[in-house]
């Protein structure tokens, strides 16, 4: 989800300084290069350390992002849209476009200055949200490719460490999988979503809902950014904890560079899924739908249809 905030932190922010135009250009070559690597992912969460190292590869504006390890999950992302697949075969996919006009970012531009990256020449940036650092990026000067993004707590401490330990801008890219039909989604009326326009900062640029009911809408503050699902049936998320964010407990589960949140509500259920540091999770939940116990025609539903 970084790499697409990002770029629309380059849309929406007002190019004030030689250090954001230089940014936006290398955004800007970055989404056109090809190339392949491999990226180790290093996140310090409350639940303890998450730890991964993943294969990269774009070519034509497409990320290819998956596991080292066989028969994993892969996440294809590219051209506003996203397909999940585990083992080759297509489990999930959809076409998202911003429904929305970019917005002033929440995020100054720091110039870090140029530095070597495996050996390449790269140029650095810091990232300030209300005058604090939450994130420092490396992109490659020739590419634009970003070899390394630390993502940050508003204290300085260390989230999430992303980097490329191998690139090859050269290297062949395998061919995408064919994401198969997939589920229909399509644009919902604001009013109909039932989800705020915008949480902390973040706003609301896209929402969509499908045939079954469910529903989901994509919010970004310019850099970071998470997707709010609604759906009729429960949210299971395997190995999740138990965790009490403003007074109320929701199910938790972090991976390396993502935390899903899954609660039920009287209607239904919810689940959040992105990328934003622990620290700005309660003040977004606080202005979702909080938790509660299902309605008495809710549990009678789920008892006979799941």
């Amino acid at each position: 989800m970084v790499a697409s905030a990002l770029l629309a932190l380059a849309l929406a922010a007002p190019a004030v300084s030689a250090s954001a135009a230089s940014l936006d250009e290398l955004l800007e070559r970055g989404g056109e290069a090809s190339y392949s690597a491999e990226q180790t992912i290093n996140c310090s969460t409350p639940d303890g350390p998450r730890d991964a190292v993943v294969t990269v590869a774009q070519e034509g504006g497409e990320i290819r992002v998956g596991s080292t390890a066989p028969e994993d999950v892969e996440i294809i992302a590219g051209s506003g849209g996203w397909t999940l697949s585990r083992g080759g075969e297509v489990v999930s996919s959809a076409s998202v476009e911003s429904g929305e006009d970019p917005v002033a970012s929440l995020y100054a531009v720091e110039d870090g200055g140029k530095a070597l990256y495996l050996g390449r020449p790269a140029l650095t940036y810091d990232l300030l949200r209300d005058g604090a650092p939450r994130a420092r990026l490396v992109f490659d000067s020739d590419t634009g490719a970003m070899m390394a993004a630390t993502t940050l707590y508003a204290d300085g401490a260390v989230y999430c460490d992303r980097r490329f330990v191998v690139f090859d801008p050269a290297a062949p890219i395998p061919a995408p999988t064919d994401p198969g039909p997939g589920g229909e989604l399509t644009p919902v009326v604001k009013a109909e979503i039932g989800l705020p326009e915008s949480a902390a900062g973040f706003r609301r640029l896209d929402a969509y809902e499908d045939d079954d009911g469910l529903a989901f809408a994509y919010y970004s503050d310019g850099f970071f950014s998470f997707a709010v699902f609604t759906t009729p049936a429960a949210v299971t998320l395997p190995a999740a904890a138990d965790a009490e964010l403003g007074g109320v407990v929701y199910r938790r589960s972090f991976t390396p560079g993502q935390v899903v949140y899954a609660w039920e509500t009287r209607d239904g259920a919810m689940a959040l899924v992105g990328d934003l540091p622990p620290d700005l999770h309660e003040p977004v939940l606080a202005e979702l739908p909080e938790p509660s116990e299902p309605g008495l025609i809710r549990r009678w539903w789920r008892r006979l249809f799941g």
